[in-house]
């Protein structure tokens, strides 16, 4: 099946490409087309987000295989692999029937994807015919309507990963919520919508709209790279020091060379979002904010005196514009 859009062609890779061919690609288009370096520049804006799309896509395993065989329709919410290749195997052995696209691509992409309303559609129209899901009315199985909903989840739940207690209509459930998870992301939970309305079928499925709650000092990169903002003193900046911080998996040591600056940042390898089952740990960078005394006292003020004495010149000198 022909993808709308061609991932591959985004970066510029075969698509036999490795990952550290698509990595590497990919670092190279995002930080040409990087809006911070196009400002104003709707082109290049629009360039990097089908760039990170495309990353998105071809750097996870399971994603970029269910693309190669379907395209970009597997990647939309409901798309089920299992009944579009019973349905393909079906179109071959039948003479022909509508392609998947015809299906499911005239609709918004943005929505989930209905299989068992399309499906039961389709077969109703040709009366029933021994189709790939034969055995009840109209050659697919009834299926209830799905439910959606917000779960609302703190910022280390979304970094780390949790299984989440909820309850929907009385029923308790766990609901497991995947390392890295993103604000807006949606997770589905098979069979926990609603019951068929009539005769033999299987239940809708749950979709639920996570909402991160956004945290003091961490945020979370479109490249998987988790950031923290971390104070240190005029004294650890001047003379380097060891710092704790913390990480999805503990606290961590980091060093801070001497004579840092304010604003600095470090690289910590592999301490951002833990690893997956299709993905390794991304890392964690860490800013330096120098945090200066709060308190007034003589000794303070004289100590500011002669660290005044150490600057050469006007530090803002080559501030110009």
């Amino acid at each position: 099946m022909v993808a709308s859009s061609d991932f591959y062609a985004e970066l510029g890779v075969a698509r036999g490409a490795n990952a550290d061919e698509i990595k590497k690609a990919y670092r190279a288009l995002a930080m040409k087309f990087h809006p911070d370096r196009n400002p104003d520049n709707k082109a290049a804006e629009d360039k990097f987000k089908r760039v990170n799309r495309a990353y998105e896509v071809l750097s996870d395993p399971k994603k970029r295989a269910l693309y190669d065989e379907f395209g970009e329709l597997a990647l939309r919410d409901g798309f089920d692999p299992e009944r579009a290749r019973q349905y393909m195997r079906w179109q071959g052995g039948n003479g022909g029937g509508p392609s998947l696209e015809d299906l499911f691509g005239g609709g918004d992409p943005n929505q989930p994807i209905d299989f068992g309303s399309i499906f039961d559609r389709f077969f109703s129209g040709m009366g029933g015919s021994a189709g790939p899901f034969s055995g009840v009315r109209g050659g697919v199985p009834m299926r209830g309507r799905d439910l959606e909903g917000e779960l609302a989840i703190e910022f280390a739940q979304a970094i780390r990963g949790a299984e989440v207690p909820i309850n929907v209509n009385g029923s308790e459930m766990t609901v497991r919520i995947p390392p890295g998870a993103r604000d807006g992301a949606r997770i589905r939970v098979p069979a926990k919508g609603l019951p068929p309305s009539s005769g033999n079928g299987v239940p809708g499925d749950l979709l639920l709209n996570l909402r991160v709650k956004p945290h003091e000092r961490f945020w979370l990169e479109e490249s998987g790279e988790l950031h923290v903002r971390v104070p240190i003193t005029l004294g650890e900046a001047y003379k380097g020091a060891k710092v704790r911080v913390p990480t999805a998996e503990g606290d961590v040591m980091v060093t801070v060379p001497a004579r840092t600056k304010a604003g600095a940042r470090l690289r910590v390898r592999g301490k951002g979002v833990p690893a997956g089952k299709s993905r390794a740990a991304t890392d964690l960078i860490v800013h330096l904010e120098l945090v200066l005394p709060e308190s007034e006292n003589a000794e303070v003020d004289a100590a500011i005196e002669v660290i005044e004495k150490g600057y050469k010149g006007d530090v803002r000198s080559g501030v110009v514009l």
